[in-house]
């Protein structure tokens, strides 16, 4: 590799032969370089990036839905639910959503919620608030192919699982959703 001094020797040495070239000379070798130039940005932002890779995910024809208040998941009783069941989702290929409870937070409201969920093809509901977890006691019993998880306080049925709120209810839920809907 040349150093400063050898690479300002050669510069010296090159410099007098460009000033006494014609000026022909100087505009061809003014044109040669503007054609590199563009060369090398044509090749810089013209070149093909890879395309991202596609994040498919293929799930089982399986699903377990969430019922909650009006709040969602940003509830902080609804959060560790939804976050087993992604859980469960990533490690079985189980299908997962959720709804949250729109309009009056009541037993009735909450029970056509539960009602359209076990109709529309969910494997596993679960309710997660005062409201969806007391309609399930009456939506359970017209769904006897349905199993219904109430999170927090409940009435145990056969097709009723009651899941106690805890500090392991995320795990507790992804186990339960992955052994039953395996």
């Amino acid at each position: 590799m040349a150093t400063r001094r050898q690479a300002a020797e050669l510069a010296r040495q090159l410099l007098p032969r460009v000033r006494g070239s014609s000026a022909r000379a100087r505009w061809a070798a003014g044109a040669g370089l503007a054609v590199v130039v563009a060369l090398l940005v044509a090749v810089l932002v013209l070149r093909e990036e890879p395309a991202p890779q596609a994040r498919e995910r293929h799930y089982r024809d399986v699903s377990a839905c969430l019922v909650t208040g009006d709040k969602g998941i940003a509830d902080p009783a609804a959060a560790p639910v939804w976050a087993g069941m992604q859980d469960a989702s990533t490690a079985h290929r189980i299908q997962v959503r959720y709804l949250a409870l729109a309009g009056p937070q009541t037993e009735a409201n909450a029970a056509a919620y539960l009602n359209s969920l076990a109709q529309g093809g969910c494997g596993m509901v679960l309710a997660v608030g005062g409201p969806t977890s007391a309609a399930v006691s009456r939506a359970a019993p017209r769904h006897r192919d349905v199993a219904f998880v109430v999170v927090g306080r409940g009435r145990s049925m056969s097709n009723v699982t009651v899941v106690p709120a805890a500090d392991d209810t995320r795990a507790q839920i992804a186990r339960l959703v992955g052994d039953h809907l395996r």
